[in-house]
């Protein structure tokens, strides 16, 4: 199989991680709002060719369609692993074997300098000892020559076979993409038959109610409580499709490393940089919904009244851990800006954007927690109509 050179580009990262959920978000919303009677069919065309493109290289498609054409995929696939395999070794054999003749031509050079030196000597001082020197030296170099062509003919073939068994790898991932190009023409037409199939007769199934667990901005008193609110909840939503990107990025390491032969250098810091990023944005959405790990045996059980004065004593703990952290990591980020800080690895992506997310995500925990200040003061203040504590669950939606 060829080898895959792909380095992801700096600028279509951050566009990836601003772009694609803001995609995501905006399709969920339009299909969230949009109602239809119309049953949906068993399979799309958009899945079909989505399985094609992520997975087509193992009949991931047929697979949906209940083909068992898939078969011959998964068999291809299987043997272009074994024979990758076979090439990952005979390449380090012919690099075992390259080495070797390059040794055997540097120790020639090199007993053909000793041997002149020598030679040289013996011209200025004829004695025994000058005379055995250029006798060691000629057959260390005799000897030299004498393993060139040996090393030479198994260089030669080592190169070969690394040589034959890329073929062979070429052969299958071509094959491989000519099924992938000829089904990629046929999915409308087999997503119609399988349609027509399964649409003939669908039994009747239980569907479980959904329950709409989302957070209802509307019952916060204060209007800059629900600002704070559907801000922290769009920045939660937003850096949950991140886990998404994960799961694109991860899968194409796993494909190009084991089929390709070509692991990359960029896809575990692209996606380590980018859940840290993701933990610091999505504190204060995690506040709002009352997610944050504590130690509730005692504080479950007093009242609501007690749960919000124990609460204004104990904020005091929590603004002076985000102050502390929005000041510190503003200044890690403006450090970081001021230089134009890189990681230190082979892909050279900017540090800055990251530690940027140090102030903002401190920003967003201390404008939750002014939030539920004024929550607390309420329900100190008015017990009897204040809004009530959010469950120590993660709701969804923003």
């Amino acid at each position: 199989m060829p080898e895959l050179t792909f380095v992801l580009p700096h600028w279509l990262y951050w566009l990836g991680l601003i772009g694609f959920p803001l995609m995501a978000y905006f399709i969920f919303r339009q299909t969230a709002k949009r109602k239809s009677d119309q049953p949906r069919p068993p399979v799309s065309n958009a899945l079909a060719y989505l399985f094609l493109v992520a997975g087509g290289f193992i009949g991931c498609h047929r697979m949906y369609l209940k083909s068992m054409l898939a078969l011959p995929f998964v068999a291809i696939f299987v043997a272009i692993l074994f024979v990758n395999a076979d090439i990952r070794i005979e390449r380090e054999l012919a690099s075992e074997a390259r080495n070797e003749v390059t040794m055997v031509e540097s120790r020639i050079k090199r007993a053909e300098r000793n041997l002149k030196k020598a030679q040289d000597r013996l011209e200025r001082r004829d004695n025994e000892r000058n005379q055995r020197r250029v006798e060691e030296q000629l057959q260390k170099l005799e000897d030299a020559r004498g393993r060139l062509p040996g090393a030479e003919e198994r260089n030669e073939i080592a190169q070969q076979r690394y040589q034959d068994w890329q073929g062979y790898g070429s052969i299958l991932g071509l094959v491989l993409l000519l099924m992938i190009l000829a089904d990629a023409t046929q999915i409308p037409r087999l997503v119609r038959r399988r349609n027509e199939i399964e649409s003939a007769e669908l039994p009747e199934v239980f569907v479980c109610p959904v329950e709409d667990a989302e957070f209802d901005v509307t019952r916060e008193k204060f209007a800059f409580n629900r600002l704070v609110a559907r801000l922290n909840g769009f920045c939660g939503e937003f850096v949950a499709y991140w886990s998404a990107i994960a799961v694109f990025v991860y899968y194409y390491e796993v494909v190009s490393r084991y089929v390709f032969n070509s692991p990359t250098n960029w896809a575990h810091e692209a996606m380590f940089l980018m859940f840290g990023m993701q933990y610091l944005i999505a504190g204060g959405f995690v506040l709002r919904e009352g997610g944050h790990v504590r130690v509730d045996v005692l504080y479950t059980n007093l009242s609501l009244r007690t749960r919000a004065m124990l609460d204004l004593v104990t904020s005091v703990f929590f603004f002076i851990f985000t102050v502390s952290l929005l000041v510190t990591g503003w200044i890690f980020f403006s450090d970081s800006f001021g230089q134009r800080e890189v990681s230190f690895t082979e892909w050279h992506i900017q540090y800055y954007p990251v530690k940027f997310a140090l102030p903002l995500g401190a920003a967003l925990l201390i404008l939750q927690g002014v939030a539920q200040l004024l929550n607390d003061i309420d329900r100190v203040l008015h017990p009897d109509d204040a809004v009530p504590e959010p469950e120590p669950e993660v709701h969804h939606g923003a």
